[in-house]
């Protein structure tokens, strides 16, 4: 991925479901209870588990191990008290093909530093603006925070 600034839209479609659009790609979002689509929630394990399974993926290649029966297997649980969030993501790499010690350490070493990992261990900046349409000039605006709507 080059770096600038990258863009996406998320836009209503019904009850809790958006759709997400971004380069040529769209993709819908839902609530567990309407169930159209996966949970933004379940959308951010899957942005980890992925990344790890691109640089796993890469590792065995670059290395000339198989990549055949290459999974990754992640699970997590929500935190009980608020604010509401993940708690706990557990990734799991399977490979089919035998390592060596110094190979599993290194596949395991890439993977932990995938981009979406890098970046949960320094998260960004994060800026939530609210444009209602009936304003002026949005760079007058003050942003409106962080916030947290409590649902996935």
């Amino acid at each position: 991925m080059s770096s600038g600034l990258h863009r996406l839209t998320v836009e209503h479609v019904r009850g809790d479901e958006f759709v997400v659009r971004l380069r040529a790609h769209e993709l819908h979002t839902d609530q567990p209870d309407t169930d159209r689509g996966p949970s933004p929630i379940e959308l951010f394990v899957v942005s980890l588990a992925t990344c790890v399974a691109h640089y796993s993926g890469t590792y065995l290649r670059r290395h000339e191990l198989s990549d055949a029966g290459h999974v990754v297997h992640a699970e997590y649980e929500m935190a009980t008290d608020r604010p509401a969030r993940v708690a706990e993501i557990r990734v799991t790499v399977q490979v089919k093909t035998s390592l060596t010690p110094q190979q599993k350490a290194a596949l395991q070493a890439v993977a932990n530093h995938c981009t979406v990992h890098n970046t949960l261990r320094q998260p960004p900046a994060v800026e939530i603006r609210v444009d209602s349409g009936d304003e002026g000039d949005p760079a007058e605006r003050a942003p409106a925070g962080r916030g947290n709507a409590g649902r996935q």
